[in-house]
């Protein structure tokens, strides 16, 4: 089975995100705060390295409750930053938390966050038409302005890009990759 490039054939829970959920069109919230908030602290690191944090992650923000997170205090932060199963960086544990908030300010404004996020594209899934994969477009451009431009932190524009891909959004899986028509 032919996958995208950047798949390591040997890692089973890369191969596992790219056959399973990499590029697969998301329209559940919860599902999109996890992964904003995932790409929010693989910024500067592998994205490997946040699979592998994934399930401890999950533990510790309460399963991507978008509720409980954005009303995690000062010894919630603390208890974070004490758990060395997640990546432990201050700066991006307050981020969730306030980016949480604003993501409660968007369900409000739009009914969803879904619905906000896939109007960028009227509900259309992007495809890839080039040989090389970019890591920001205008369209990542956009999003990141209009989300920094509402106070979220940790949303520029190579992150959005990368989970415009996570979310399907982008469908950039390879032109022979098994995936690529598939969505």
């Amino acid at each position: 089975m032919k996958r995208c490039f950047w798949v390591d054939e040997k890692s089973e829970i890369y191969v596992k995100y790219h056959d399973e959920e990499w590029g697969v069109p998301k329209y559940d919230d919860r599902e999109l705060f996890e992964l904003l908030i995932l790409e929010s602290f693989q910024a500067g690191l592998s994205w490997l390295t946040v699979l592998r944090k994934r399930e401890a992650f999950r533990k510790a923000f309460d399963n991507f409750d978008i509720e409980k997170v954005s009303k995690y205090d000062d010894k919630k932060i603390s208890e974070l930053m004490k758990n060395a199963d997640i990546i432990r960086c201050k700066n991006k544990i307050i981020s969730a938390i306030s980016n949480a908030k604003i993501f409660k300010e968007i369900q409000k404004e739009y009914g969803s966050f879904s619905n906000y996020i896939w109007s960028f594209t009227s509900g259309k899934i992007i495809k890839r038409t080039t040989e090389t994969l970019p890591v920001s477009t205008p369209l990542s451009d956009k999003i990141s302005k209009d989300l920094k431009k509402r106070g979220m932190k940790y949303v520029g524009t190579v992150i959005i890009y990368s989970y415009l891909q996570a979310i399907g959004v982008v469908n950039d899986h390879d032109r022979d990759c098994v995936k690529y028509c598939q969505h």
